[in-house]
């Protein structure tokens, strides 16, 4: 799932960025939670905002913090974030080259501008797909919308995020499914379970708790090497 922030200072332009995000991703397929902040200050009032989204949308000419000092503030930690630059004005073309601003868009062009935007953005971050062969027939999945997979007898189940759970379903054992996504973060908790770590919240007390809300029993045999596996993930992310 893309996490996504829009900070402006006019909710006009807030709503706006919002809509039509929320056109290109129900577009193509993809699901993300977008949260809004109407000022650079009130963004950086929260520490983690500066690390925890994928893509930012953020309007220069705000009051207090500009945009290009929030931007300055985001880069003083880590430089994974897109950032985009929104604005009326077109001179700041070099304030958003010095913060690394992937895109640098015009308040009077989003509707042209957006999805060349995201395009460019989605193309950068090389979001990962597999293709197989289901039931429901052959589709092609975005490696980060896919929470979990289960074994049920012969099956093994898929429950894929699109605008809702979806659930695909194919002949096969879980141990190739798990061969097949591996090196896409994908980990086995348990004999039925393999869950996307993208979506672990976190593993403790013998269990695995999901951002969807599903928690999932880890054997005692298991744990400590799941755990170990979990938390190496997330130092390298």
């Amino acid at each position: 799932m893309l996490k996504i922030a829009v900070c402006d200072d006019e909710k006009y332009y807030r709503n706006r960025i919002r809509a039509l995000l929320q056109d290109y991703l129900n577009l193509h397929n993809l699901n993300a939670s977008t949260e809004e902040f109407s000022s650079g200050k009130e963004f950086l009032s929260e520490r983690d905002n500066l690390v925890k989204y994928d893509i930012v949308f953020l309007d220069i000419n705000m009051d207090e913090v500009d945009g290009i000092r929030t931007a300055q503030q985001m880069r003083s930690y880590q430089s994974e974030t897109w950032i985009v630059l929104v604005t009326a004005f077109i001179n700041y073309a070099l304030e958003g080259y010095k913060v690394g601003a992937v895109r640098y868009i015009m308040k009077d062009a989003l509707d042209v501008q957006m999805t060349e935007c995201m395009d460019a953005i989605l193309k950068k971050m090389q979001l990962q797909k597999v293709t197989l062969s289901f039931l429901e027939g052959e589709r092609t999945l975005y490696t980060d919308n896919i929470i979990y997979v289960e074994s049920r007898k012969h099956k093994c189940v898929f429950f894929y995020m699109e605008k809702e759970m979806t659930i695909y379903e194919t002949y096969g054992k879980l141990d190739q499914i798990e061969e097949e996504l591996a090196r896409y973060g994908f980990l086995r908790i348990h004999k039925s379970f393999l869950v996307n770590m993208k979506h672990v919240k976190r593993i403790g007390n013998y269990q695995a708790v999901l951002d969807s809300g599903e928690e999932f029993s880890v054997p005692r045999l298991r744990f400590a090497k799941v755990r170990d596996a979990f938390v190496a993930y997330k130092g390298e992310m």
